[in-house]
């Protein structure tokens, strides 16, 4: 049998310990960052809830109006040629006084937008958009426009004077909270060429046009999604995830009697605006 002999003990025991070290940096890697990042990340979180355990900011209750309209595309206007759109007035009023009572630079508004807009319903019809609407319209049809890029961002009213000179046209939000986020969602030509039929003699111009042109109401309840900012006075960051399931049915027969009003007052956890880092 051959011995083999050893000619540089001293390579095999830099050879041996790179490996060493090599093993040690390998099981670093999968367990100790592993460790020290699971306890980062729970220091982060406790620190983002120790953030949050007052909250500055929560959604104090939302008001949705809905209904609908149809217009008559007709030359001669003749009710033969119709587009019926439904439409949902928005009003959101934001707290900022449940736990700072005075107005401080923390809880008064430096910049307002909100962007992450979704609509979804059963059926995939119509053309729906969310934007800005101008709350002396709150209950009233009007047309509104897809925001620009996505985002819609609101003009902060600071003074009185500012107040005065403001026609609410484009978005507008008080820096004190004592107005509410005005939206306006709609569903454009969710029903296209609609015509009145020979024996009827008119259309109404609300809800009750839905029903008169057999459109389901299951087929055009929706969701909206969308992310509110706020920028406090001291260049605070706060989001909140709005989420809307908007039923347009109830026990009275719903948008169909030509309207829908619903309120509700939020409480929880759930509706109040989560602070960045």
């Amino acid at each position: 049998m051959k011995k083999f002999k050893i000619k540089n003990e001293k390579l095999l025991f830099a050879i041996l310990i790179l490996s060493l070290f090599v093993v040690f940096l390998l099981h670093y890697n999968l367990v100790f960052s592993v460790v020290f990042a699971r306890n980062a990340f729970a220091d982060e979180m406790i620190e983002i809830s120790d953030r949050n355990e007052n909250p500055i900011f929560t959604i104090q209750k939302v008001l949705l109006y809905s209904s609908a309209n149809a217009i008559d595309n007709s030359d001669d206007q003749s009710l033969k040629d119709m587009s019926i759109n439904q439409f949902t007035d928005i009003s959101i009023y934001i707290d900022n006084i449940s736990t700072i009572t005075e107005l401080t630079d923390e809880n008064t508004i430096k910049e307002l937008y909100i962007d992450n807009i979704v609509a979804t319903s059963t059926a995939d019809i119509g053309t729906k958009i969310l934007n800005y609407k101008n709350p002396l319209d709150f209950g009233k049809y009007k047309m509104i426009n897809r925001p620009k890029n996505n985002r819609i961002d609101f003009n902060i009213i600071n003074t009185n004077s500012e107040n005065e000179n403001n026609d609410y046209s484009s978005p507008t939000f008080y820096t004190d909270c004592s107005n509410p986020i005005s939206l306006g969602y709609m569903n454009q030509d969710l029903l296209k060429n609609y015509a009145v039929s020979e024996d009827a003699n008119m259309v109404s111009f609300n809800g009750k046009v839905l029903k008169e042109a057999n459109v389901n109401i299951e087929d055009i309840n929706y969701t909206l999604t969308f992310k509110i900012h706020i920028v406090n006075n001291l260049n605070q960051k706060f989001v909140y995830n709005m989420k809307l399931d908007v039923d347009l049915n109830d026990n009275n027969g719903g948008i169909y009697n030509g309207y829908v009003f619903k309120g509700k007052n939020t409480t929880g956890k759930e509706y109040q605006f989560f602070k960045e880092m």
